[in-house]
C-alpha cells in the first residue's frame, strides 16, 4: 500500500449517490447472482455484501459503477478481482 498527500482541487467532479454491483460467485455452479444497489453508503453495502456471501458461501466482488465518456463502467471496491471462474 502506498499513501500520499493530495490537493483536493485536483478533481473535477464528485457525486454523494454512488451507484454500486454486487456480483456473488458461487464457484461450484459456476455462475454468479448480479445485483445494482442504490440509496445506501459504502460502510453499509459492504456489510450487506458480506453477510449475504457469508450465509450463501460463495465469494464476491463489490464495484462502484461510474460514468467515463459517457459509459458506463466498474470500480472494484473490495472482494475478488478478476474472474474467480479462469
Amino acid at each position: 500500500m502506498h499513501v500520499r498527500g493530495v490537493d483536493p482541487r485536483d478533481t473535477a467532479w464528485e457525486h454523494d449517490d454512488a451507484v454500486y454491483r454486487a456480483y456473488f460467485w458461487d464457484k461450484a455452479q459456476g455462475a454468479s447472482d448480479e445485483y445494482e444497489v442504490t440509496g445506501a453508503d459504502v460502510e453499509e453495502v459492504l456489510a450487506w455484501v458480506r453477510a449475504r456471501a457469508a450465509g450463501t458461501g460463495s465469494a464476491y466482488t463489490l464495484y462502484a459503477r461510474v460514468m467515463d465518456g459517457g459509459r458506463p463502467g466498474l470500480v472494484r471496491l473490495g472482494g475478488v478481482a478478476g474472474d474467480p471462474f479462469a
